[in-house]
């Protein structure tokens, strides 16, 4: 019998999973993210005092320096490219009080007089477990353990643990320290029959892992963080790739747009390339 032959056998055999159980997959959260981008307003910059301009920096870089050394939740400083901005600040915090917390201590800067605000993202490192939910809803529909039942919530509860466990470095990661990164929120489409969220999910979730396959391709040259936004900003999800080289990202993300899961499914927001900046160079940045 061929590959593909014992393949299709062994899917007829699979439960198949009913229209009441929950269609979202489960999902780990870790990590709080607040993306601030701003522009430098360099012309009433000029006219402050060398003098007041280098405490202003030095305050500053201080303070994101202290952030950078953070051992739970820490900023990491880029320098935008392009109109979108100059600085991009990356935040990694437990919750969404240390988050405001960051927030506001940045607002306090002397130097925030000159930084003017473009946009922001917030959201929620998120580990999406389409290829657990499958195999438990699979193994409880064999069971005849119905949803939201006290064995069901059980079961479920033991399957988080168990994920969380296994997989907790990826929860709260170290902002990885490659030079390059690249950040874009996108969501899922939900136009006429491209609506992702009408898929039963064994159907999402081949798509998913077929999409994952994909960007395995690239682990050594890339490091990807995805965040999950829904509830928290105007996209579902946000990505963050980090890496050694630039072309990466042009690499990854055109190979991506010919999968299914993003050529049919994909809407993508905007991007924002920037250089990583230590905070003892952030004058760089500031120069008149």
């Amino acid at each position: 019998m061929s590959s593909d032959r014992a393949q299709q056998n062994r899917g007829k055999d699979r439960a198949k999973i009913p229209g009441d159980f929950p269609a979202a997959p489960l999902t780990l959260e870790g990590y709080s993210i607040l993306h601030q981008m701003f522009r430098v307003r360099r012309r009433e910059l000029r006219t402050l005092e060398s003098a007041k301009r280098d405490a202003a920096i030095d305050e500053a870089s201080k303070m994101f320096g202290e952030m950078a050394r953070r051992e739970d939740g820490e900023t990491a400083l880029f320098s935008a490219l392009g109109h979108k901005g100059d600085l991009m600040v990356v935040h990694f915090r437990r919750s969404f009080e240390e988050l405001a917390q960051a927030e506001h201590a940045l607002a306090t800067l002397a130097l925030s007089d000159y930084l003017e605000p473009t946009t922001s993202y917030l959201s929620v490192i998120e580990i999406g477990l389409y290829e657990a939910t499958v195999a438990l809803y699979r193994k409880l529909v064999e069971q005849e353990i119905g949803p939201h039942s006290p064995q069901w919530k059980s079961e479920i509860e033991s399957e988080i643990t168990r994920q969380r466990e296994k997989i907790s470095p990826r929860l709260f990661p170290k902002i990885p320290a490659r030079p390059y990164l690249c950040f874009y929120p996108m969501d899922k489409k939900r136009d006429g029959a491209d609506n992702w969220y009408r898929l039963p999910i064994e159907d999402r979730q081949r798509l998913m892992h077929d999409h994952g396959m994909v960007g395995r391709r690239f682990a050594g040259e890339v490091t990807q963080i995805i965040s999950g936004s829904i509830g928290f900003d105007d996209w579902e999800w946000g990505v963050d790739l980090f890496a050694d080289d630039p072309i990466v990202f042009k690499k990854l993300v055109y190979e991506m747009r010919f999968d299914e899961a993003s050529a049919s499914y994909a809407k993508f927001g905007p991007f924002y390339v920037g250089l990583r900046l230590e905070p003892s160079a952030l004058g760089k940045l500031f120069s008149s």
